[in-house]
């Protein structure tokens, strides 16, 4: 295929916009657009040694061929103007109008990113920022007609630079020409692309079309001769052309181990007629003669694709036996085809601005084409995040002070953004400037906004009431990996502290005691390593008692205690909550502290006169205790529900008890429900009745899940 750029003149370009827009003020805006340009890139070269103002009139001309408006030509003249010459926004604007300075606006933008296709996610990313940085949607057709231009001139470049902009082109920019239906032009850049990316593999395609394309039109010939007397017969007017198939769709066939021979649609034919009626009759005519392929025929007329495409699409055994993929449409509809969202931007035909709306709303389906890269664990918390960081939020975009575009959900903070750079900036923030002023951790941001974060070494970390503000989950996730971790390790402090206290008041030496018992200790009470067994403590996971038991093998002071209580129980024949040593004629009773529940870790306490009372082993009543504790486990063949208590921090909104009650289940109970005001926030205090762990974490999920909720933790009195 010819790469030739055209040499154009403004008189070849005012031609060209003469077909489709003959208005003089039009006209002479589009000449004044030139003579700006050319005063503003005289003595500039391209590379190619071309003077530069070749390259804006290329593009403009590219433009012409979607019927593109004034504007949008004065802007794709004037597009390199503000980047390489000493022009300005308010120049241009005070010199044309304020839309054709927001596209040379918007495509300067867009020339400044520095774009990377180095992973499918980071070219899904570029791709939504390419957009979101297009207010209108000119801005976008701009960038690919110039980026066509450039395509067409890239073998000036060295290779690397040549395999560079193709797999950019090929990644980033032609799935944003897919999405907007623009498929004459994707077409071109994907062959373009594969010339420079693989060209042995283009050239040998390009060799075998050329081998077999004097039979092939021949072939071509002969079946659009009899479909169009078929549809003459039957008085449908129409017009028909051989459609050429995309060496990169060719290459694509190939690429999933097809052979060249069997790629049965490089035979096709497109059948244009007036009305959707007519697509239908002539389709009933051409299977009524020629015998439909099987599961190849699609009808995007009654169901069009997201990006506007309509066509009828089927394959038949035409001449000779020869299969042929036939399309069939209107004219309407194959200008759809060929300039997608392009096409209607039929400026003097309609100047409604119902028509600029429509054409906005088919390209925000793109905007929200992108998949949520965060740390979700499980699918339901991906769904939500998904909901509350795209569906539900418009998207903004702003920059770090070198210029990077970093893009969040509306309404996010300057945490949200630090935690977007790295995590390490977000848990050593501790301040931000915004547009060079200070400004709260809180701070909502908006589009074009440059934040510089402050941090700290002698930072302690990310402040916990910054949950109540943060939106994106990304941030949440990280700020509570950071309470996570720091719990883990002050567990681990603990635990050392509480192992070593309780050797000491044994006079146990600490090393030789770790060497004799460690194994056993840890296959005792299946444990990895050390550190294990100190966070388990820490935790109150197990007793420090337990721990004892094992190292010293004595009967400890719970174990008399609870044989007296045998010997004496007060209440025989119970069938207790929970099971002391594998009996249940003991007096035991769950603590109001903590409200254990089946699932729970649990310890018991035996106190003197009332039996057992069972703590959640972490809490904090029990944890430093070594002295009457005992094992105890919960009993699995009693099934009620228990009490506990939550606490949900909420936005400070009215009316939200409805919501928070209708989200308990039938297998949860909301037993009393008290409010607690502050200033930026609310937190409720549940009692609930819930049947074991498993239903309680589902609860509180459901709750989290509630859009205007930032935390839901269980209580500890």
């Amino acid at each position: 295929m010819s790469v030739k750029t055209e040499n154009i003149t403004i008189e070849d370009l005012i031609n060209k916009v003469k077909l489709y827009d003959e208005s003089p003020e039009d006209l002479n805006l589009i000449r004044k657009a030139y003579e700006y340009a050319y005063k503003k890139h005289f003595s500039q070269k391209r590379i190619t040694g071309d003077d530069y103002i070749t390259h804006p009139l290329n593009v403009a001309w590219i433009l012409t061929g979607v019927n593109a408006d004034a504007d949008a030509i004065c802007a794709a003249l004037l597009h390199d103007t503000i980047e390489d010459s000493d022009s300005t926004y308010d120049e241009i604007k005070n010199l044309f109008n304020e839309d054709i300075a927001k596209i040379v606006d918007g495509v300067t933008k867009i020339n400044r990113l520095k774009f990377s296709s180095d992973s499918e996610q980071m070219a899904a990313n570029q791709r939504k920022i390419l957009v979101g940085l297009s207010s209108d949607v000119r801005v976008l057709i701009v960038k690919l007609a110039d980026r066509l231009h450039n395509m067409r001139t890239l073998y000036v470049l060295s290779e690397a630079k040549q395999k560079r902009k193709a797999k950019e082109t090929l990644e980033i920019l032609t799935p944003v020409a897919h999405r907007l239906g623009m498929y004459k032009l994707k077409s071109e850049l994907e062959d373009l692309s594969l010339r420079y990316l693989n060209p042995e593999a283009y050239y040998d395609i390009v060799e075998k079309l050329n081998l077999k394309k004097t039979e092939r039109d021949e072939a071509v010939g002969k079946m659009l001769d009899e479909v169009s007397n078929l549809l003459n017969e039957h008085n449908i007017p129409h017009e028909i052309k051989g459609r050429s198939k995309s060496i990169y769709s060719i290459y694509n066939k190939m690429s999933k181990g097809k052979k060249f021979e069997d790629i049965y649609d490089i035979l096709a034919l497109r059948v244009f007629v007036n009305t959707e009626q007519e697509c239908y009759l002539a389709l009933g005519l051409i299977h009524s003669k020629y015998k439909p392929v099987p599961k190849r025929f699609k009808d995007y007329i009654a169901m069009p694709k997201t990006n506007l495409y309509q066509s009828l699409h089927t394959t038949v055994f035409g001449i000779d036996g020869q299969l042929f993929e036939i399309q069939i449409r209107t004219y309407e509809m194959d200008r759809i085809a060929e300039y997608g969202i392009a096409s209607h931007w039929s400026y003097k035909e309609n100047k409604s601005v119902n028509m600029k709306d429509q054409m906005e709303q088919k390209l925000e389906i793109f905007r929200s084409i992108i998949e949520l890269n965060e740390d979700s664990s499980t699918p339901e918390e991906f769904i939500t995040n998904v909901k509350k960081d795209i569906l539900f939020n418009d998207s903004i975009y702003v920059y770090t002070p070198k210029g990077d575009v970093i893009e969040l959900p509306k309404g996010a903070t300057c945490v949200d953004f630090a935690y977007r750079v790295h995590t390490e900036v977000g848990d050593k923030m501790i301040g931000a400037i915004v547009n060079d002023n200070i400004v709260p951790f809180d701070y909502t941001l908006k589009t074009g906004d440059i934040i510089k974060v402050n941090t700290s070494k002698l930072s302690k970390g990310p402040n916990k009431d910054w949950l109540n503000f943060v939106v994106t989950t990304h941030a949440k996730n990280k700020i509570k990996a950071f309470y996570t971790k720091r719990e883990k390790d002050e567990n681990l402090s603990r635990g050392t502290d509480i192992f070593e206290k309780a050797l000491r008041r044994r006079n146990l030496p600490l090393n030789e005691t770790i060497d004799e018992y460690l194994d056993t200790i840890l296959d005792t009470l299946k444990l990895k390593d050390l550190d294990d067994l100190y966070i388990s403590l820490g935790s109150g996971k197990y007793s420090i008692s337990s721990v004892m038991k094992i190292i010293t093998k004595k009967e400890n002071p719970a174990e008399k205690l609870i044989k007296k209580i045998i010997n004496n129980p007060k209440k025989p024949g119970l069938k207790n909550d929970v099971l002391v040593e594998g009996m249940n004629e003991i007096k035991v009773s769950l603590s109001g502290c903590c409200k254990p529940i089946p699932g729970d870790n649990i310890i018991g306490y035996i106190t003197k006169g009332s039996g057992i009372t069972v703590h959640r082993s972490n809490c904090k009543n029990i944890i430093d205790l070594d002295e009457r504790l005992i094992n105890v486990k919960w009993n699995e063949a009693v099934s009620k529900k228990f009490p506990t208590d939550l606490l949900i921090y909420t936005t400070n909104e009215d009316n939200l008890l409805n919501i928070i009650t209708s989200a308990s289940a039938h297998n949860v109970l909301i037993e009393s429900i008290t409010t607690i005001t502050k200033s930026e926030f609310k937190i409720y205090s549940l009692t609930i009745m819930v049947e074991n762990t498993e239903l309680l974490e589902k609860f509180m999920r459901d709750l989290n899940n509630l859009k205007f909720v930032n935390k839901v933790e269980r209580q500890v009195n």
